[in-house]
This record gives C-alpha cells, sequence and structure tokens, in this order.
C-alpha cells in the first residue's frame, strides 16, 4: 500500500530565535518525510511556531487559526507551537478546538514522536517521553481509527517541558532558508526574570550547548559555504560552555576564526552579563561584527529597579563607555519600552536623555503590555494607552533626529557591504554592513555584484535608517 504525500505549511511569528527554531522544525519535518508547501490550502498539517512576547503578537496567532478552522473540513491539521504553545497549554484547545498539536519550544526535539502520534491517530504510551503526550481519545479528524457512525474526536497532543529541562534542540536537519547567512542558537532560556518578561516561563532557565559544538556547526556552515554566522540566545552573552572550555567572548573569538568566515554576528545581549572582554574581543577579531545590540529598556534608575532589570543608569553607561573607547568604531542599537507601570514624566524624560547621551544608530520601542504570570501583572498599569502612544512617538522622534546626524557622517566613506539582493524597480542592489546598516547601491552592468559577496561601496546619500552608494570599481 504506498505511502500517503504528507505536506506542511509553517508560519512564523516572532524573534530570530523563532526564525531559526522553524528553520530546525522545517528540517525534521522535512526528514520525516514531509514536504514543506507555500500556501494552507496545499498543506495536510499546518503549523504556527509563536511568539508571546507581546499580546497583539499572541492575539494574532488566535486570528489566524480562527480564520482557518473551515479547512478543517478538508482533513487538515493544525499545530501550535513556540512560546504561546508553552504559556496557554491545553488551553489552547479550549479556545481553538480544532487544533491537535501543541508544542513548546523546550519539546521540539520531541516532535519525531510527536507526529508519529498525529499521524496514528490513537492513543500512544507516553513513558518513552513524558513530555509529549496525548490528553485526549486520539483520533484523526480524518476519521481514521472512528467505528461506523461514531462522533468526530480530534487528535490532542501537548509538548510542554517544564523550566528545568536541560536539553537544548539541537538537530542535523536545520533547513537553513538563507545560503550565505546562518543562526546558530547557542544557550536557550533564561533565568533574569525582568518582571515585564514571560520568556523565563515559555523557554524554560538558561542551558548552554558546549563551545565544541557550537564550532563543529560553524565548521560544517562554512564548509557548505556560508560566510555570516549570527550566534542566538535570549541573553546570549549570559553563555557558559557546559563543558567549561570557553567564555562567550572566547567562543566568539573561535567562532570568528573558523576558515571561510567573513562575520559574526551575536544577538541578544543582556547588560548584566556583557563584559569588557566581548569588546577586546571584536577589536582583535576583524571578522566579528562592529555592532552590538545592548537593550536598556528604560533610562530611569527607579523603573529599571521596577523592571527587575538588575543594574542602574551608570552602570549600562559604562558599557557603553567600553563600546565607545574600543579601536573599532562600534555601532550600537537597543531595545526601549514606555509606559511601564508606574512610569512618571520624569522616568521617560530620563530615557529620552540616554538617547541622546548614548547616540544610538537605532532602537526597537514598545509599549508595556502585560503579559502572563509576570510580577508586573501585579502592578497598577494606570498609564493610558493613549499617553504610551504619545511617549512612543516623542521617542521615536527623537531617535529619529539622532540617526539622521549618525548616518550624514558616513557620506563619503567605503563601507564594505554583504549584497542581499537586488530592488530591480529602483535599480539598486541591497546591502549590509558589518555594522549592521542598509546600504543600498547601483552598480553598472559591467560591474553586477553576485548576491552574497562582499563588495565595496562609497556611500553618497543618507537616510534615518539607511545610505545610498554607489559600488567602487
Amino acid at each position: 500500500m504506498p505511502v500517503p504525500h504528507k505536506t506542511f505549511y509553517l508560519e512564523t511569528f516572532g524573534c530570530q530565535m523563532n526564525v531559526h527554531d522553524s528553520e530546525k522544525v522545517i528540517g525534521t519535518l522535512v526528514h520525516e518525510g514531509y514536504q514543506q508547501v507555500e500556501t494552507v490550502e496545499q498543506a495536510d498539517l499546518i503549523l504556527y511556531n509563536t511568539c508571546s512576547i507581546r499580546d497583539k503578537a499572541e492575539q494574532k496567532v488566535f486570528h489566524r487559526l480562527a480564520d482557518y478552522k473551515k479547512l478543517l473540513k478538508q482533513g487538515k491539521k493544525f499545530g501550535v507551537l513556540g512560546c504561546v504553545a508553552q504559556q496557554e497549554g491545553e488551553k489552547i484547545f479550549e479556545r481553538a478546538p480544532h487544533v491537535s498539536l501543541v508544542c513548546g519550544s523546550a519539546s521540539y526535539r520531541n516532535l519525531p514522536q510527536m507526529l508519529a502520534q498525529l499521524e496514528a491517530g490513537q492513543p500512544t504510551d507516553p513513558a518513552p517521553f513524558d513530555e509529549a503526550s496525548s490528553r485526549s481519545p486520539a483520533f484523526s479528524p480524518a476519521g481514521r481509527g472512528i467505528s461506523r457512525g461514531a462522533p468526530e474526536v480530534l487528535v490532542r497532543i501537548t509538548g510542554l517541558d517544564d523550566r528545568e529541562t536541560d536539553k537544548c534542540f539541537e538537530t542535523e536537519f536545520t533547513a537553513r532558508t538563507n545560503p550565505h547567512r546562518g543562526y546558530i542558537t547557542i544557550i536557550e532560556g533564561c533565568d533574569k526574570f525582568c518582571s515585564y518578561c514571560v520568556v523565563p516561563f515559555t523557554r524554560g532557565k538558561e542551558r548552554s550547548r558546549t563551545s565544541d559544538s557550537v564550532l563543529a556547526e560553524a565548521r560544517q556552515m562554512a564548509d557548505l559555504g556560508y560566510t555570516e554566522i549570527q550566534l542566538l540566545g535570549q541573553n546570549v552573552n549570559s553563555y557558559k560552555d557546559s563543558a567549561g572550555k570557553r567564555s562567550f567572548a572566547e567562543l566568539l573569538a573561535a567562532v570568528g576564526e573558523v576558515p571561510g568566515i567573513k562575520r559574526v554576528r551575536f544577538t541578544t545581549s543582556h547588560p548584566r552579563d556583557f563584559g569588557r572582554d566581548i569588546i577586546d574581543a571584536i577589536d582583535a577579531v576583524p571578522t566579528l561584527c562592529d555592532h552590538v545590540h545592548l537593550p536598556v529598556q528604560s533610562g530611569s534608575d527607579r523603573v529599571l529597579n521596577a523592571m527587575q532589570r538588575l543594574y542602574t543608569r551608570d552602570q549600562y553607561l559604562e558599557r557603553i563607555a567600553w563600546m565607545k573607547s574600543a579601536k573599532r568604531d562600534i555601532s550600537i542599537t537597543s531595545d526601549i519600552i514606555v509606559g511601564f507601570p508606574g512610569e512618571t514624566e520624569q522616568d521617560f524624560a530620563e530615557t529620552l536623555s540616554l538617547l541622546e547621551e548614548v547616540g544610538y544608530d537605532a532602537i526597537f520601542t514598545f509599549k508595556y503590555s502585560p503579559r502572563p504570570n509576570t510580577p508586573s501583572l501585579a502592578l497598577d498599569d494606570a498609564i493610558p494607552d493613549q499617553e504610551k502612544s504619545r511617549r512612543l512617538e516623542v521617542l521615536m522622534a527623537k531617535q529619529k533626529e539622532i540617526q539622521i546626524t549618525r548616518y550624514k557622517k558616513y557620506i563619503g566613506e567605503v563601507l564594505e557591504v554583504m549584497v542581499e539582493g537586488r530592488n530591480d524597480s529602483r535599480n539598486q542592489w541591497i546591502g549590509r554592513t558589518s555594522q549592521n546598516k542598509t546600504l543600498n547601491f547601483t552598480a553598472p552592468d559591467t560591474s553586477s555584484p553576485k548576491i552574497g559577496s562582499y563588495a565595496p561601496v562609497r556611500a553618497t546619500v543618507s537616510f534615518p535608517n539607511s545610505l545610498l552608494g554607489e559600488l567602487v570599481v
């Protein structure tokens, strides 16, 4: 009897960690005999890899599930993966009864067994992997395993590790979506427990891979032709080699010295664990990109304390001073939250003054959003949403002024870019500098660069968020 064709559609919400998790999930599914398709209509299995950092991202997932409920009649199965899956658990079955699979990110290593349960459409003994077990009679929506005339019951399978798991999701089957730039997760989970953040509850405790396994993956990627690697972690610089061989800075340097690798990036750093040795490594190893993303969240010590960020404004500025005293010109970016419970106008003014003092090249801004299980839920969120929006607009306007000034200084400079693509409508190539700045450029037809190559470009025009230039030939 021929094996039925198995297809899946996967949509990803959220951060680079989620994007890379999806690459690993896709690789796992393909290894298990599934084929990825481009639309939900083509798929037998529809998966959403979810983010719960902000309420809006979470609601978007449930809206998507509601939109496609009609496809259930076509025999399709639905699964929710990632942070919302871990956060909501079996409550997802109540909100979206047509969902068959709920799997948190810490349980991805169990996907092959969970897929087997889903395909079998019958109860499976959970003993071999207690993180994933059937929670109700497991019958498929297509009716397999259902006696004639019996009511149809959905498969319901969960994979939800608790915070104490020591396992990382490592797989040789990663389906990388970019042939030139690739991600390597070096640490999963978070132990910081910032009062507004749900990540420690959805991603589990901090657990690091061995530096040897990271380097082996980096060498494998270089052998496959990758030239840029980005090291990932919720708090990437909190990395602690589980074999005790290398510090984070030493691992950075070692990855940067892998033959064939031209650029190494890392994100996201936590100021508490950001050491001067990271700057020393960037100065010493040219392949380490001269860009650091260091989220501050607020410029007010009072708010930082309420956020449980575990550092002061002065301690944060000390780390900024290390970067500004480096031999290389390091680009600095950050995350900032406005409207945290109890944030006064004075607190907000201190955040604005921090922008000027640091001179960020870019910031990612957010309005405070209460999240389940977080300590900040106990605080009085009395700041109206309209006021949060006003502060966000003021913050973004201030940062735009700073970026206009900062980007102008690159006019006339020749910068090396990685060629990422081409915008035919504008007759421009798309490039990115080591400092993570977008530098689009024109090139003579006789000197068209290859995507994935590196090219010298002279910046001629600046915008608040990007540069425009010409290929140097």
